[in-house]
């Protein structure tokens, strides 16, 4: 199965394990190119679409974000806690996939709205078994709220029902 339309937003500021991460992804059928993020900052401003981030063609909104918490400049958690707090984006499905974490940090993430908490694997076939199961149950079983933002621009266009 393929699965298009459906972009991924990896934030990751390791990018040897965001690369394999798409790479794994796109080995399970996701066509639409995943994005990423390097860290905190980069993604806040990915999701905002500010700077660079503004052409919503190259740069669409996610349906997914894949997320660790040890990133520079904004943390995994006060990013998770930012997008908790956008009118249009509190809703986004979060996948916490990041290394081993204390339990306070694991709790953190819960308690601010992530869906999911993973720890990377040590190989690339586990974490290919990972992305296949992980995109078999977000992006094929899963109903994806709908962003504030996107039933915004439905309203606009009169699609809404």
């Amino acid at each position: 199965m393929s699965y298009v339309n459906h972009t991924i937003l990896v934030v990751d500021n390791d990018q040897d394990q965001a690369h394999f991460t798409k790479l794994a992804l796109q080995r399970v059928g996701v066509i639409t190119p995943v994005q990423s993020a390097r860290d905190g900052e980069e993604a806040i401003g990915y999701l905002s679409g500010r700077g660079t981030f503004q052409d919503r063609e190259c740069y669409p909104m996610p349906v997914l974000m894949l997320l660790d918490l040890k990133l520079p400049h904004i943390s995994g958690v006060g990013l998770l806690s930012w997008l908790r707090e956008q009118p249009a984006l509190k809703r986004l499905p979060v996948v916490v996939l990041t290394t081993q974490v204390p339990p306070v940090d694991l709790n953190r993430a819960y308690e601010l709205g992530c869906n999911s908490f993973l720890f990377k694997p040590n190989s690339f076939n586990a974490l290919l078994v990972m992305m296949q199961n992980l995109v078999q149950y977000w992006l094929g079983l899963n109903v994806a709220p709908e962003l504030a933002a996107h039933h915004q621009a439905q309203e606009h266009s009169g699609t809404s029902i």
